[in-house]
């Protein structure tokens, strides 16, 4: 059996690979630092220019993940890996993994199409993808909402870009609708009057546009008053269940009823 010789193999292997290897993972290292400095200061950027701030971590996040990119290609040339190949693989691999994870890629391209016409932003209460909530992050494939009980829900983009969108925080007023049921015999001129007091005690109703309190229908069981008061956005529910509570108070106390459903039926003797 022939001698090791020791010297040779760190002089032929083992030096120029751990220097490449040393090299390797100085690029990496050192990358992955002006890789953050880059987003770090486009980030800043972009912040000055007032832009919001999910397109502002959408347009990070992917720059982040492309220089990332280059970085580990630059790394691996550094070990002698032919990098052409593995771009060329990258690519067959990403059309595999695109073909069969179609919906995710849907998903992507609607998470993008939110970001850019913005039809809504964090903190917007919006129903959209069957569910309603506050706008919480805008992912590159889903939307997070937070309900009225604090429940977190994940919505996929693809779900929500495909649908209805209703912003209900989109302008800073909303019309409060209301309807307000008395009975057949009761006096439906001391009822409106009560209803335009109530609302006109109301500071959070908006004197434009003014409020409509008009009959809106002769129902089977009841005269149905439309009251619909303009208040701005943050006053909506506070303002439907205190003016609910105060009709309900001030009809009791004035005698007019609230009537229940009901059904007149008549008998006739025959003989």
């Amino acid at each position: 059996m022939e001698n090791i010789d020791i010297a040779e193999i760190l002089q032929t292997y083992v030096i120029p690979w751990g220097i490449k290897l040393a090299f390797a993972l100085a690029i990496f290292i050192i990358g992955r630092m002006v890789v953050a400095g880059i987003v770090g200061f486009v980030r800043k950027v972009l912040n000055t220019r007032s832009m919001d701030e999910i397109l502002v971590s959408f347009l990070t996040s992917i720059l982040s993940w492309v220089l990332l990119l280059f970085v580990v290609i630059a790394a691996l040339s550094q070990l002698g890996i032919n990098t052409n190949s593995l771009v060329a693989l990258l690519g067959a691999a990403g059309l595999a993994i695109g073909l069969s994870l179609q919906s995710s890629l849907s998903n992507f391209a609607a998470g993008v199409m939110l970001i850019i016409f913005r039809p809504f932003t964090k903190g917007n209460f919006v129903e959209a993808g069957g569910a309603t909530g506050v706008v919480d992050k805008i992912s590159i494939f889903t939307t997070t909402l937070t309900t009225t009980d604090n429940k977190e829900v994940i919505v996929p983009n693809g779900a929500i870009i495909n649908g209805n969108i209703t912003n209900y925080s989109a302008r800073p007023t909303r019309r409060v609708d209301m309807v307000f049921g008395i009975s057949y015999d009761d006096d439906i001129r001391k009822a409106k009057e009560i209803l335009e007091q109530i609302i006109a005690a109301d500071e959070r109703v908006l004197p434009e546009p003014a409020p409509v309190i008009a009959l809106g229908a002769l129902a089977e069981s009841s005269v149905n008053f439309l009251v619909r008061p303009w208040a701005k956005q943050e006053d909506y529910w506070g303002l439907l269940w205190d003016t609910t509570e105060a009709v309900k108070l001030k009809f009791d106390e004035a005698g007019i009823t609230i009537p229940y459903p009901q059904v007149d039926v008549h008998f006739s003797k025959t003989e």
